[in-house]
């Protein structure tokens, strides 16, 4: 089963993702569908006590972590 929904996005969050899209010739759809499926994968990891994070394949030093998810 799928399900429908509308969402608001601002001008400057619309046009990045446009960008996007148009980058690596996916859809909206899909790009909305793999943020969520990020999303609800840190908040899970979140509540494991685990930290979401960008890392440097070579060094594995971190990057940038995300705070608030």
């Amino acid at each position: 089963m799928s399900v429908r929904f509308n969402l608001v996005l601002s001008d400057d969050l619309n046009k990045a993702i446009d960008k996007e899209i148009a980058a690596s010739e996916t859809t909206k759809s899909d790009v909305m569908r793999k943020s969520l499926q990020l999303y609800l994968a840190a908040r899970e990891s979140n509540r494991r006590g685990l930290k979401i994070g960008l890392v440097e394949p070579k060094t594995n030093q971190l990057y940038q972590e995300f705070i608030g998810l």
